[in-house]
């Protein structure tokens, strides 16, 4: 007696007592990938088999470092010419397809179409307008460069001409110059991942005061991930000032315009990050020479002044000065001698007056005048007569002298 097994239909049903075989997944999956429709999907060729009839290719994203395969007829691809090979940039009409006996997922090709030089700078200029647009590269944004950094954040390719560049001439210029050096890739799906990384990792290192992102010139195609608006905006929100020093003269990737400050060349980036010891020592020495200078003439000014001070009538004779200041003071003491004898007379005339007014109101001019001052024997002044008794002596005091009296009775 056979015992039968009912599978669940659904993955949600599965559990470890039930669980699905392998064969039952891949049939699922198969099923489901199926009923996709076919799609356009964009990549760089970075495989390229041709075997009879049918081609084998491996499709990779150019930003991030995942890839698809894909089979395609032989002739979809010779009908393209020459221009179809590894490294190319293409566009596919496909329909997913997955293998069950290898549980592997294939496109297959229907159409394949070249993505030329035209419609990549096409999409740069709309994610430029696009990033323009929210101030990314606005003059606003950008951070000046330190006259002499502590340390230079350099990112650039593994052992690449451009790191060589860059530092040797900074050594050049400035033999102190000291480096933090990140090797990454900077061709490739991992570009954009890696120099972003590095970039934060420089940015997070205090002494890292400007940070260089170098690398040599290269076509469109491969100066593509310094476009990449990820990387852009990783720049825009660092820290450090950033150098973009990307191909030659004749590159622009987006990663100019959102850089602090661009260099046309990884050696142009070193005359910007450090400065010429030798013109500074020159321009040290040319201020020190100017101060001296006029050091010197300010010396020779104020001698001359003197000179012409000392030139003077007043200062021809060295007692001159002393001679008038003693004849000030002299003069000055004669003045002060005659007020004080001028104030003298005055207090005298004034003291001269007071005295006639008081002796013109005193009691003995009255008695000069013929006048008397007639007093009781107490010495009390008689005012009047009924006050004096008949029987008593009075005293009479005149001018030269009194007597006494008795009344008339």
């Amino acid at each position: 007696m056979l015992l039968v097994t009912t599978l669940p239909e659904r993955a949600s049903d599965t559990t470890a007592e039930q669980p699905w075989p392998v064969r039952t997944l891949s049939m699922k999956i198969a099923d489901y990938v199926d009923k996709m429709a076919p799609l356009w999907v964009e990549g760089q060729i970075m495989q390229l088999n041709r075997r009879g009839n049918t081609c084998y290719l491996t499709l990779r994203d150019t930003d991030v470092d995942m890839s698809l395969s894909v089979t395609a007829p032989a002739n979809t691809l010779a009908a393209m010419g020459p221009t179809i090979q590894e490294g190319t940039r293409v566009v596919v009409h496909a329909k997913p397809v997955f293998w069950t006996k290898r549980g592997s997922l294939m496109m297959d090709a229907r159409q394949i179409r070249h993505v030329g030089i035209g419609e990549l700078l096409a999409r740069l200029e709309e994610l430029k307008r696009m990033l323009h647009s929210e101030g990314l590269f606005h003059p606003s944004r950008k951070q000046p460069l330190p006259f002499l950094p502590r340390r230079v954040g350099l990112i650039t390719g593994r052992e690449s001409a451009a790191e060589k560049d860059v530092v040797e001439n900074a050594h050049r210029r400035w033999p102190g110059a000291r480096f933090e050096i990140r090797e990454v890739a900077v061709q490739g799906p991992r570009t954009v991942s890696e120099v972003s990384d590095a970039l934060a990792e420089l940015d997070g290192i205090r002494d890292v005061e400007v940070i260089v992102i170098a690398r040599g010139g290269g076509s469109v195609e491969d100066l593509l991930p310094f476009s990449n608006e990820a990387l852009i905006r990783a720049v825009s929100v660092a820290r450090t000032p950033v150098v973009s020093a990307i191909g030659h003269d004749v590159d622009s990737p987006l990663l100019d315009l959102v850089a602090d400050v661009r260099a046309s060349t990884p050696t142009d980036a070193a005359k910007l990050i450090v400065p010429d010891l030798a013109l500074e020592l020159r321009t040290v020495e040319t201020a020190r020479a100017r101060a001296a200078q006029a050091l010197r003439q300010r010396l020779q000014n104020e001698r001359q002044r003197l000179a012409a001070t000392l030139s003077r009538p007043a200062f021809a004779d060295r007692t001159t000065y002393v001679t008038i200041r003693r004849a000030e003071i002299q003069d000055l003491d004669r003045r002060r001698i005659e007020s004080q004898h001028r104030r003298v007379e005055g207090a005298r005339v004034h003291i001269r007056h007071l005295f006639s007014q008081i002796r013109t109101l005193s009691p003995e001019a009255t008695l000069r005048r013929g006048y008397a001052i007639v007093q009781h024997a107490d010495g009390a002044v008689v005012t009047d007569r009924r006050d004096v008794d008949p029987t008593e002596t009075l005293r009479v005091r005149v001018a030269e002298g009194d007597f006494a009296v008795r009344p008339v009775s």
